[in-house]
Order: structure tokens, then sequence, then C-alpha cells
């Protein structure tokens, strides 16, 4: 039984190169463990960028054919996308060693240090990115592990989901879509938000709640959000983008311009001092993680106006509204929003920049898809202007027994229904040719979705395109 980051020195990750398992992977390289992995998107002769990143780490990679499973490997770590019937399980069980879910072993690095834990049902890569980048500019030396790759250490040639500081503090994203957040004890838990997503409501409350009792020290919650209000532990902790509550923190006088935002943030102690930020980051669902980071950083000691100084320099993370560039005059925005209350807030952040806004999203799933369905029509067709456009590929299938009883073309109808500007293009390879008499000499273009590997590369193909 693994109970301690001290029961192992030999580690092998099944799927090494899913964004939570090489997250983890970098972290444990970092503090001096000997790291391998494997990967099924790993195939001889083949470059992937990923691999290559983990070799430069020191990470060995292999095929996922057994080999690299010797009986040096002390632990074996399987993501939950990884089956019984994988041949390094087989292997792995054959000689005792011991098997643990990704979840499992966040959860005993956690305990290795001060934690954060940042869990809601949106924006925890960006808080987290957002924190992380604020306690290393107040001289903190924190560790992340994160969900995404934060684009200040991609430009170090890393994946960017993690790194290693010689500080006490550490950063993780708490996921709620597989229930593991239950497994964290942070010493500072943090609440954004709860929205309909991959669970009901109920179930996600009570995971939320266990997440609350497994917090030591402080359980930081958004109040200006009713759900994540009703979890709050005390009101001297938390932050909201409503004044008239009772919470400590508020950030207030938003505004946008361009591709900037900018706002005050106050505390309840000292309403006549104003903390000016401006963030290079767009849309009010910015303002709100950044407070939420700026609050979780105030309540362990960092002033606020460090915080706004760190957040000038915030370069953001990959795929959450990434500005891939201007050509002919349409701006081609990248965005990882997947659940309706993301893909409104994502839709309503670019309208500043633009007349028009041309959104095209990629459901996941067709469980998802169809438990989500009416949260889609509603939240999306709420904020579209007059002049606003959605459209819908087909819905991504990630194998399984799923049953095709929901095409997206039916959340487009629905769209229709409620008198929006909706279309269908079956196949996204078609999506720039079907676009094209729709463009404007102002326009945005964003993409949306996740889950689907290859839409790292569909932002580069459209690019192209344009």
């Amino acid at each position: 039984m693994i109970t301690s980051i001290n029961d192992f020195k030999n580690v092998f990750f099944i799927g090494v190169a899913g964004v939570g398992m090489s997250a983890i992977a970098q972290y444990l390289k970092g503090i001096g463990k000997e790291v391998s992995g494997s990967d099924r998107y790993f195939h001889p002769d083949e470059p992937n960028e990923t691999k290559e990143k983990l070799e430069a780490e020191g990470i060995r990679c292999f095929l996922q054919n057994g080999e690299g499973i010797t009986n040096e490997t002390d632990l074996v770590v399987v993501s939950t996308a990884v089956e019984d019937t994988v041949e390094e399980v087989i292997k792995a069980k054959q000689l005792n060693i011991p098997i643990i879910k990704r979840a499992e072993l966040l959860a005993v690095i956690a305990r290795s240090k001060k934690t954060i834990a940042v869990g809601g049902t949106s924006g925890k890569s960006t808080t987290s990115a957002m924190l992380f980048d604020i306690l290393q500019h107040a001289g903190m030396q924190p560790s992340i592990i994160s969900g995404a790759g934060l684009t200040s250490i991609i430009k170090e040639g890393k994946i960017g989901n993690a790194k290693v500081g010689s500080g006490d503090w550490l950063v993780i994203e708490a996921d709620e879509s597989d229930g593991s957040i239950v497994n964290y004890t942070p010493e500072v838990g943090l609440l954004i938000n709860i929205d309909k997503d991959h669970k009901e409501i109920d179930t996600l409350i009570e995971i939320f709640e266990q997440f609350k009792k497994n917090t030591s020290e402080f359980f930081v919650v958004n109040q200006s959000h009713p759900l994540a209000k009703k979890l709050s532990a005390n009101p001297a902790h938390n932050f909201s983008v409503d004044v008239s509550d009772n919470a400590a923190y508020h950030a207030s006088t938003f505004h946008q311009q361009g591709f900037s935002i900018s706002f005050d943030i106050t505390t309840s102690g000292d309403t006549t001092h104003h903390s000016p930020f401006t963030i290079h980051a767009i849309g009010k669902h910015n303002m709100e993680n950044a407070l939420a980071a700026a609050t979780v950083a105030n309540l362990i000691g960092v002033p606020l106006q460090t915080a706004a100084e760190a957040l000038k320099n915030y370069e953001g993370i990959y795929r959450r509204h990434q500005i891939i560039g201007q050509k002919n005059n349409v701006w081609l925005i990248d965005d990882y929003a997947h659940n309706p209350a993301k893909c409104a807030a994502s839709i309503e952040a670019c309208q500043p920049i633009a007349k028009k806004v041309i959104a095209w999203f990629q459901p996941h799933g067709y469980g998802p898809t169809k438990f989500l369905r009416n949260d889609f029509v509603e939240e999306i067709s709420k904020v579209l202007r007059p002049q606003d456009e959605i459209w819908m590929s087909e819905i991504f299938y990630a194998g399984g027994t799923a049953v095709k009883d929901i095409s997206a073309n039916d959340l487009i109808n629905d769209l229709k229904g409620k008198g929006a500007n909706a279309f269908f293009v079956d196949n996204r390879n078609d999506l720039v040719e079907a676009l094209r008499p729709h463009f404007t000499e102002d326009c945005v273009l964003l993409l949306m979705g996740a889950r689907d590997p290859s839409l790292e590369q569909f932002s580069k193909l459209v690019w192209e395109e344009l």
C-alpha cells in the first residue's frame, strides 16, 4: 500500500501522454524519482511532441507493449482510461507491482506539501495558473500540478503543466468529474463555482461537501455563485463580484478593452483602498478567476498589490481563449470550453472584441451531449447577439459502447427554434469553406471543444485555410 511519497522510487505511468498523467510524471522526476511510461499514442518512427518533451526531462518513454515494466519498477500508475486488459496492467499484476490510480497518487503527493486544491466545474486551470504566477512573483517558489499547460512554462520548451519549486506550497487542480476531488486533504480548498457538467447538481454538491470537510485551514468560496455559496464555511475567507454581499473580497468596475480586462479588488477590512488589476485576458469569468487567485494568495500572506503586479504579466494557458491571430479581418481564438456555462462565457468574452462572433463547437461524447442538451441550448441562445452565429460539427466519439441516439444537429435545430443563427456542418474539415460567406470585416471565429486530442491541431488547420 502506497501511503507516502517515500514508499517508491521507480515509477511507471501507463498513459503517460495524458495531460493529468504527464503533469505528475514531470513533478516526480523533478523531485528525484526514476520515471518512465508508455502511451497508446506513441508509435514507432512517428514523431510525438509530448514524448519528446518528456524524454527531454529524462522520462523514458515506451510503446504500450509491456517492455517498459521491469523487476525494478516498484509502482505502476494508471489513468481512469486504462483498462485491466492492457498488457502492462497484466504484467504489473504478474510481477506483484502495486498499481495506483492517478488521483490516488496525486493525493499522496499533496500530503507531502502544503497544498492549495482548486475545485469547481469551470476555471480550475486558469485560476491555478494565476495563483501559481502570484505566489511565484511573491518569491514563495511554489510547485504546480495542473490540467493545462501554462504559456510561461511552455516557453521553456516544456509541456507546461507541472513545475517543481523549492517552497512549501503546491497548487493542484482537484477534479470533480471522476469524483477524485474527495481524495485530497488540502490546507486550502478553493471552490470557484458549481455548474451542471459531468454529473447532476445534487451529486456535485455531495462531492464538494466532502472536499470542504477535508480542507484543514481555509475553505474559500465564490459567494456570487449561488450553489457554491451554500457551501460557505466562513464569509471572511470568501470572494464575490456582487459588492452587496458579505464576502471579504470583492471585484468591481469590470472593463474589457480589446484583449485586456481591468477591475478593482477591495477587502471588507479596507473598503477605502482599491487594488487596480489589469490582465491580458478576456471575459468577466477571468475577473472571477483572478479574484479567486488573489483571495487565496492574500489569505496565505501575499498583499493584493503583489497579486496585481504578478497578473500584469499573466500569459495565459494552452487552449484557454488562446489567440491564434488575425487574418483577412478574422480573429481566430481557440478555447477548451465544453460544458454549457463555459461555452456561454466563452462566446460572451469574445463579443467586446468584434461586431460579430461566429462560434463553432464540437460536443464530446453521445451520453454527455444528451445529458446536457437542454442546458447547451438555453445557455448558448441566451448570450448570442442577433448578428452572432453558432455552428456545430458532429459529436466526438471516443470509442466504447456509446448509444449514438443524438446528433449535434439536434442541438442546432433546438437553437434555431430559439431564434438563433445556428448551422450544422457534419465534418469539421468542411467548416472554413462553409463559413466564408458568413465572415464580415470585423469578426471573431471562436473554436470550442475538449477531450478530442486532434482539436490541438484543428486550430492550426483552420488558420491555414482562413
